[in-house]
């Protein structure tokens, strides 16, 4: 199982915690990550993403501080830095790069399930972390890992697949839910699936489409979400704040 290779790479990284745990925590601000829908559209979460499992490497070149200016003139509203390092060629230091270069609200992407992961997030500029229902079904521990980020300061976004994700991810209590159109055990996109689950948001949730949003056209069919998180499309572009524009259309 594709999540299951997941957890296992992150293994080493949980013991290193175990060892160390963080005792420190980052005394900048953090900007919120994703307040009100963007006035005339979707707000856009560019992605920092150097390689992948579905694709390989995808773009090593541009560097984190780079990225920062071109997504920031590109027109982002935030930028989700994936930190994993085997599968997705991440390092938990690109936030402080980005961030150093950017005031636009990080979001921390990985494989997070212990809450020393959570812990050591907090040391770092992120404005908000990823937890995958996945990955932690068991509705007390993913609500403990959001308490626990927000007690940071930091939002918790919490992503889902289906319905079934979908229910344990209020039971949790979630006030973001990112819908991914990647099936994390397939690795498939089926862009039906983001179609299909707006329809159950409730008002005073926040809720972001993600994977295999590519076109300008694709953002158009986003009807009902607060933001689209755009990865792939821009990163294995030449050059990432041209495809951003041309997708958004600024």
């Amino acid at each position: 199982m594709s999540l299951d290779r997941f957890r296992q790479a992150k293994m080493p990284e949980v013991e290193r915690l175990r060892l160390q745990p963080p005792t420190t925590v980052f005394q900048g601000s953090r900007p919120a990550f994703l307040p009100a829908r963007k006035e005339g559209g979707l707000s856009i979460i560019a992605e920092y993403k150097r390689s992948s499992p579905s694709r390989g490497v995808i773009n090593e070149g541009i560097s984190p501080a780079e990225i920062a200016r071109l997504y920031t003139e590109g027109g982002a509203q935030a930028i989700s830095v994936l930190t994993e390092e085997k599968y997705f060629g991440g390092k938990l230091e690109f936030l402080q790069e980005i961030a150093s270069h950017t005031t636009l609200p990080l979001l921390r992407k990985d494989f997070l399930f212990d809450e020393l992961q959570v812990r050591e997030t907090a040391t770092t500029p992120a404005s908000a972390l990823l937890l995958i229902v996945a990955l932690t079904p068991e509705v007390s521990h993913l609500r403990s890992l959001r308490q626990l980020a927000e007690s940071f300061g930091i939002e918790a976004v919490v992503e889902i697949f289906n319905e079934a994700e979908l229910e344990l991810a209020r039971a949790s209590g979630a006030k973001i839910i990112q819908v991914n159109n990647r099936n994390l055990e397939t690795l498939e996109v089926d862009m039906t699936t983001t179609l299909r689950l707006i329809k159950h948001r409730l008002p005073q949730e926040r809720w972001i489409a993600a994977s295999g949003i590519d076109s300008h056209d694709a953002l158009t069919r986003l009807a009902g979400y607060d933001a689209a998180l755009i990865g792939s499309a821009l990163m294995s572009d030449q050059n990432p704040k041209q495809a951003l524009q041309a997708i958004i259309q600024e």
